[in-house]
C-alpha cells in the first residue's frame, strides 16, 4: 500500500525546511532508516532518513523548494504493511488478529528527524523531548517526535503516480567520499559528480571540492546551498533570489537587534607587537604542539579575563521579567561568515579553558560552520560575542549585538605602522578593537574599561600577572 510520508518536526521551533536535494528516485527501493534527502532549515543542513522500508513512488517536491511541516514530500510502496481495511470499516481500524510487526521493525530512526516505523492504528505523537546535546552534529540529534506519517486519504489513491521530478543518479553510483566531504561540497555548492577524486581508490577529498570552485563551472542550477547566483544575461539589469535559510533567521534576529538595544560602539588602537611575538614564541614550545594558536585565539582568552573585572558586560536584558541576568560564565559567541550565511555559535565556559583548549575550540568551532555540521544547541545560550573583520582586510567596524548578550568585540586587520615606541618612532603591528555594547545594560565608563582591559592585555601580555 501507498504511505505518504510528510516533513517531520525538526524541532527548534522551525515551522519549514528547503529542499537541498534528493538521494533516491521513484522506482527505487530503500531500507528503513536509508538516508533519502538533504533538508536545509535556518540552522543547519539535516539529512533526512526514510521511515520505511519499501519502493519510492513519488517525489512530492523539488529540490530548492521550501516546505512546510506536515506537507508531504516522498511517497512509498510499502510491502507486507497493515492488510487493507475491509469495505465499510472506520478509517484508522486495523485487523485485531493481524500478526505484530517485527521487534527490529519498531527501532527508532538513526538521525532521529524521521519516522519511527508505524504501528498498528492511527499514528500518534509522543511527548516531545529535550534538544539536540551540546556537541552533537547537526545530522544527529535526539527525536523531537513521533513520525510524521500519515494514512492515505481518498485524494491520495495507492496507485503511482507519474515522478514529478527528473530522476537521480542512483545512490550506488555516488561518487566515493566522506561525510564531512559531502558536507562541505553542499555548503560549498559543488556537485560531487562532476569530480574525478585523487585521494586512495579514488576517493573525492576536501581538496579536490575546494579545487573544483577554482574552475570555471557550469552555470548553478540553483539546488545546492550556497550556490553563487546565475550569471546575468545579455542585457540583464537585476537578479532576484529568494530570502531563506540561515540568510532570513539573520536578517530578523539583527533587525530585533538593532531596533531594541541601543547600541553604542567604542574604539581602542593598539600596538600588539608583543602578542604576535608571544604567538611566534609558542610555535615551538612543546606545551602548544600540534595546537594552532592565533591572535583570535589569545583575543578571546584577554576577553575573557577583562569580563571577570568588568561583569556587567556579560549580562543580559529580560524584558518579559523586568531583570537584568547576570551570567557567571563565558559562553564565547564566534561570528563564523559560512556560503550559508552568518552563524554564531558559541563555547561554552569558555572562561575555564587554557589557551590551548581555548584555540583548539575555535577551530573546530569554525569548521564545523563552514562544513554546514553546527549543532542546534552551539547556536543557543552565547552570553557574548567575538567577530573577526581582520581577516577581511577591516580596520574597524560596529558590529550589531547577537540578539539577548549586552557586548560584541570586533577584531581588526594587523598592519605594520610607524607607532610611538620607546620615545621615538619605531614600525611596530597595529590593531583597532571596536566593542558595540547595550547601554541599557553598560555604561560608557564601563565599557572603555572593558576594552581598555584587553588592550592592555594584548599590548603587553605580561600583565595578566597583575590584572587576575
Amino acid at each position: 500500500m501507498i504511505k505518504v510520508f510528510r516533513l517531520p518536526d525538526l524541532g527548534e521551533g522551525l515551522t519549514e525546511s528547503e529542499i537541498v536535494a534528493w538521494r533516491v528516485s521513484p522506482g527505487d527501493t530503500v531500507e528503513l532508516n536509508q538516508l533519502i534527502a538533504d533538508v536545509e532549515t535556518a540552522k543547519a543542513v539535516v539529512e533526512l532518513p526514510s521511515p520505511f522500508a519499501g519502493v519510492v513512488t513519488q517525489l512530492h517536491q523539488q529540490p530548492g523548494t521550501v516546505v512546510h511541516v506536515g506537507e508531504p514530500i516522498v511517497s512509498f510502496e510499502v510491502a507486507g504493511a497493515e492488510p487493507a481495511e475491509p469495505a465499510g470499516a472506520t478509517p484508522g481500524q486495523t485487523d485485531a488478529a493481524a500478526p505484530a510487526e517485527p521487534a527490529e521493525e519498531r527501532e527508532a530512526v538513526l538521525v532521529g528527524y524521521g519516522a519511527a516505523p508505524e504501528r498498528s492504528g492511527r499514528p500518534h505523537r509522543r511527548a516531545r523531548t529535550g534538544a539536540a546535546a551540546a556537541g552533537m552534529p547537526a545530522a544527529v540529534a535526539p527525536a523531537s517526535a513521533e513520525p510524521a506519517v500519515v494514512e492515505p486519504t481518498a485524494a491520495e489513491s495507492p496507485t503511482v503516480e507519474p515522478p514529478a521530478v527528473e530522476p537521480s543518479e542512483p545512490a550506488a553510483a555516488r561518487p566515493r567520499s566522506t561525510p564531512p566531504v559531502r558536507a562541505l561540497a553542499r555548503v560549498l555548492g559543488v556537485d560531487l559528480s562532476h569530480l574525478t577524486g585523487t585521494g586512495p581508490t579514488g576517493l573525492i577529498t576536501r581538496e579536490d571540492v575546494r579545487a573544483q570552485l577554482a574552475r570555471p563551472a557550469e552555470a548553478p542550477d540553483g539546488t545546492e546551498t550556497g550556490a553563487a547566483a546565475p550569471a546575468p544575461g545579455p542585457g540583464q539589469r537585476e537578479t532576484r533570489r529568494p530570502i531563506r535559510s540561515v540568510r532570513k533567521h539573520t536578517a530578523a534576529a539583527m533587525v530585533r537587534s538593532a531596533f531594541t538595544a541601543p547600541h553604542v560602539t567604542e574604539f581602542l588602537t593598539i600596538d600588539v607587537t608583543p602578542t604576535m611575538e608571544l604567538i611566534d614564541a609558542l610555535k615551538t614550545n612543546r606545551s602548544f604542539q600540534g595546537v594552532r594558536i592565533g591572535i583570535l585565539a589569545v583575543v578571546a582568552k584577554a576577553l575573557c579575563l577583562a569580563v571577570a573585572r568588568n561583569p556587567d558586560l556579560n549580562t543580559r536584558w529580560d524584558e518579559a521579567t523586568g531583570e537584568i541576568v547576570q551570567f557567571h560564565h563565558v559562553n564565547l559567541g564566534i561570528a563564523a561568515a559560512t556560503p550559508r550565511g552568518l552563524l554564531v555559535p558559541n563555547i561554552p565556559d569558555a572562561d575555564r579553558l587554557g589557551l590551548a583548549d581555548l584555540a583548539a575550540a575555535l577551530a573546530e568551532l569554525t569548521e564545523a560552520a563552514r562544513a554546514g555540521t553546527t549543532s542546534a544547541a552551539s547556536l543557543r545560550g552565547g552570553t557574548i560575542s567575538i567577530t573577526n573583520v581582520g581577516v577581511f582586510g577591516i580596520d574597524a567596524g560596529t558590529p550589531i549585538l547577537n540578539p539577548g548578550e549586552a557586548a560584541i568585540l570586533a577584531v581588526g586587520g594587523i598592519r605594520r605602522q610607524p607607532w610611538e615606541h620607546d620615545g621615538g618612532i619605531a614600525l611596530r603591528q597595529v590593531m583597532t578593537l571596536s566593542l558595540s555594547f547595550d547601554h541599557r545594560l553598560v555604561d560608557g565608563e564601563q565599557g572603555a574599561r572593558f576594552l581598555v582591559d584587553i588592550g592592555t592585555i594584548l599590548s603587553d601580555p605580561a600583565m595578566v600577572l597583575t590584572m587576575v
